[in-house]
């Protein structure tokens, strides 16, 4: 069973209990939970691009976490890896940035076809690291992206090429970072903090906040 099989089971087991009470007006996890009307359109975006994806129910999961509008993206043209979970928004954004930023400059800069993206999560109900606000990751509104996989064989790597003196690497990460700033609105990297070290934090907040 997959990660986000186990947690919908949980959820449906946490509920038998309750099916004799009337429903309780749904908290939210986060004001800017994205309407029906606004997931609906970004499904049609998903469509319109090709992009394969399977909706997930809304799921309030307490103490600021939930999941809200969310997809499971299943085929984006390439393989990706260690996601689940991801509001439409976040997801299209990914998508987009993969597709039209990442590929591309994978064959231009690095002269080798982008055969898997390694992803390194998105649902996650935790906070900022080193502070009492709930992290995008909370509300499933972030993915993190620890590396690429080229059709020759390398990897690159945030944590170990992010720095690097091959100055077509360097070309490379550039490239992509000022193409996802533009495309989400919190992009956080190794030259942020060291807690981002180790991968790129996207989130399609309504923030501009790129370091």
């Amino acid at each position: 069973m997959t990660g986000w099989g186990m947690l919908t089971a949980a959820l449906l087991l946490a509920a038998c209990g309750d099916r004799e009470r009337p429903a309780a007006p749904r908290p939210r996890a986060q004001a800017d939970e994205p309407s029906a009307r606004e997931t609906a359109r970004c499904h049609a975006d998903l469509r319109r691009e090709g992009v394969d994806f399977k909706p997930l129910p809304d799921r309030e999961l307490g103490e600021g976490c939930g999941v809200y509008g969310a997809v499971q993206l299943t085929d984006i043209g390439v393989p990706v890896t260690g996601i689940t979970a991801m509001q439409c928004g976040n997801a299209r954004a990914f998508a987009a940035w993969v597709r039209n930023a990442v590929a591309p400059a994978a064959y231009q800069i690095l002269g080798s076809e982008l055969t898997r993206v390694q992803g390194m999560g998105t649902y996650a109900c935790r906070n900022v690291a080193g502070s009492g606000r709930r992290s995008g990751h909370a509300t499933a509104n972030a993915v993190d992206v620890g590396g690429f996989t080229l059709e020759d064989g390398r990897t690159v790597s945030v944590l170990n090429d992010w720095r690097s003196e091959d100055p077509q690497v360097q070309r490379f990460f550039q490239t992509i970072r000022r193409s996802a700033c533009k495309r989400f609105g919190t992009v956080l990297t190794p030259d942020y903090n060291a807690a981002h070290r180790d991968h790129l934090h996207l989130e399609a907040d309504r923030a501009d906040f790129c370091r």
